[in-house]
């Protein structure tokens, strides 16, 4: 049978490499970059595929299906596995039955996170075997690789990938007639390797060291480990993406790239050193390798010379490499350079979205355009202290709205709330979070502020989807992440389980409705949430009635300006409202708080 060939991104090759491996039950919360991992495989029906409340959660789902006995993909972005740390440990310490895969999706050069960090360290503390894809044909074929692995050794199986192998696109050659083989798909009671009473997880810590002794060996021989011939004056380790830039720097140089990067092949490493005249590892992020290496008794060198943080490309490998003194090795080819003096698009929330009202009212609730700074700063307490939280509304940090004060991780904003309360400010503290993110960890901060009676007021912005990552749906939406109609949580019914007494809901678009509740909430004294619910933008493709902006009334006052939305700027010194952006009668904040009616719809007859 003929080979097919595809173009395929990282992810969407991993995705099609599980499908063909015989997974079952796919499970995610999406971020970026991991996101369409799940989004492919829920496209195949004889697969269950499930957006979970959170990465938790979702790990949890994969262990209970993979000792039902069926193959099993977890994914995640980088920042997802510290959500799922707690049963990811302990699926290291149970074993599994049918092959269990992890995909921590890792950030360097945080394009779309919080944060960076190196996610391989997690491999080392679970004892778990770690396998890191170059490109895209190895992601199709190290996933079925890495199910085999899982099922041999008892183990879950680390998959790290980074943004640039998730997102880049490179040609995969399929082979469908992989036997989609996994074990016998059923439970089979176990109570001593499933129930971890401490006097069984005592008899699973010495079958976990054992498992990695044989996984040792097994990286000797293994076929994601190779060594490349090359000019022996230089030996270069290398892993994942980093093997792509090596490879364009040194054309010649012998390399030994590791794709199963824990547990290290011990010998093939020492005989490699032995070979060439110095050893040198290029790696992103931490000297992962290089410590483990060194703990080996191999002399090699790394980070001394190659950035610690941020994302590599080839112009950081040459001018690491100049660095090091094998400048010989380097080819001659000059960097392509950025284009000069393009003008710069700061990121903004979309024209019509639903959380600029609530953002405004908030930032002139608390004055903080008189109060803050060109970098968000103030000598003393403004009138609102905001908490903000992970999602596209993070964007309201910057100018005009400067509306939030804190971001650290998800759902986080509830409970630093309380914090900031309980620790005596004089200020009035308002958390910020979405509906996602909500769902996702927002719940038990919620549960927390009731049971500690923080008087503080929640703001949670309803918008339907997890937008940030694409629209993907949650518990909220009322639709499973294969499309089908599912059971809705609402999220009334659960802010007043908790035992929320103040609750109010109202339209994103009613800008006085808005403040109303907010004040109201504010002014209470006591716990209260307010759900502010308008449908986002992106998705919502009307445009009937855009604005115009009436130049004989407008006095510059840039009160509409003040709401961060693109469509509205100035042009030669007068306000204007791009028609083609302008969301209309979905949106009409402008018009309702301008103060000189200056803002109305436009005429048919002028819109092309």
């Amino acid at each position: 049978m003929s080979k097919i060939r595809k173009l395929l991104s990282g992810n969407e090759a991993i995705a099609l490499g599980a499908y063909h491996a015989g997974i079952r039950v796919a499970a995610a919360y999406p971020g970026t970059p991991s996101t369409e991992i799940l989004e492919n495989l829920a496209k195949f029906k004889d697969v269950y595929a499930e957006w979970s409340t959170n990465e938790k959660v979702a790990m949890e789902v994969g262990l209970g299906a993979s000792y039902a006995g069926v193959r099993t993909l977890v994914s995640m972005k980088h920042v997802g596995l510290n959500v799922a740390a707690d049963p990811f440990l302990a699926a290291a310490t149970t074993g599994i039955h049918g092959g269990l895969v992890v995909i921590s999706a890792d950030d360097p050069g945080i394009h779309s996170s919080q944060g960076e960090q190196d996610n391989r360290h997690f491999a080392k503390l679970a004892r778990v075997p770690m396998v890191e894809p170059s490109d895209s044909q190895e992601a199709y074929d190290f996933i079925y690789d890495s199910f085999q692995l899982s099922e041999r050794f008892d183990t879950p199986v680390l998959f790290r990938i980074t943004t640039r192998v998730a997102h880049s696109n490179s040609v995969v050659e399929l082979d469908e007639d992989r036997v989609r083989s996994g074990r016998e798909k059923r439970f089979r009671h176990n109570i001593e390797k499933y129930v971890m009473l401490p006097g069984h997880a005592r008899i699973r810590v010495p079958h976990m060291h054992q498992r990695m002794a044989e996984l040792a060996e097994y990286a000797e021989t293994t076929h994601l480990n190779q060594v490349i011939d090359g000019d022996m004056a230089v030996g270069i380790v290398t892993s994942g993406v980093s093997y792509q830039y090596v490879r364009e720097v040194f054309a010649d140089a012998a390399i030994l790239k590791l794709g199963l990067t824990y547990p290290l092949p011990a010998k093939m490493l020492r005989q490699f050193a032995g070979r060439v005249k110095k050893l040198f590892v290029i790696e992103e992020l931490d000297p992962f390798l290089e410590e483990n290496i060194k703990v080996l008794g191999i002399q090699i060198e790394g980070k001394q010379h190659v950035p610690r943080w941020g994302e590599l490309n080839k112009a950081a490998v040459r001018q690491s490499s100049h660095k090091a003194g094998i400048a010989t090795l380097i080819d001659s080819i000059e960097e392509a350079k950025p284009v000069e003096d393009l003008p710069g698009r700061p990121p903004l929330l979309c024209p019509g979205c639903p959380h600029a009202g609530a953002f405004f009212v908030l930032s002139t609730i608390g004055q903080r355009s008189k109060i803050l700074d060109a970098k968000g700063r103030s000598e003393g307490e403004s009138k609102l202290i905001i908490t903000g939280d992970i999602g596209c509304y993070t964007l309201a940090t910057y100018p005009p709205l400067r509306a939030m004060d804190t971001t650290a991780c998800m759902g986080a904003s509830i409970g630093q709330a309380i914090g900031i309360e309980k620790a005596g400010t004089s200020s009035k503290v308002v958390a910020v979070i979405g509906d996602s993110t909500f769902m996702h960890s927002g719940m038990t901060g919620l549960v927390d502020a009731v049971y500690n009676n923080a008087k503080i007021t929640v703001v949670i912005l309803d918008n339907g989807t997890t937008a940030m990552t694409g629209h993907q749906d949650h518990p909220g939406s009322g639709i499973s992440a294969q499309g089908e109609a599912t059971n809705k949580v609402v999220l009334e019914k659960i802010v007043s389980a908790a035992g929320v007494a103040n609750l109010a809901t109202v339209d994103a678009f009613d800008i006085k409705g808005v403040r109303s509740a907010i004040r109201t909430a504010l002014d209470s004294g006591q716990l209260s949430v307010v759900i502010v619910r308008g449908k986002c933008a992106v998705i919502n493709k009307l445009r009937k009635n855009r604005r115009q902006v009436d130049p004989q009334l407008c006095n510059n006052c840039d009160v509409c300006i003040a709401i961060g939305c693109p469509a509205i700027k100035k042009q030669d010194g007068k306000l204007a409202i791009d028609i083609n952006t302008c969301m209309g009668d979905e949106c009409g904040i402008c018009q309702q708080i301008c103060p000189k009616k200056a803002i109305s719809p436009i005429s048919r007859e002028k819109v092309k």
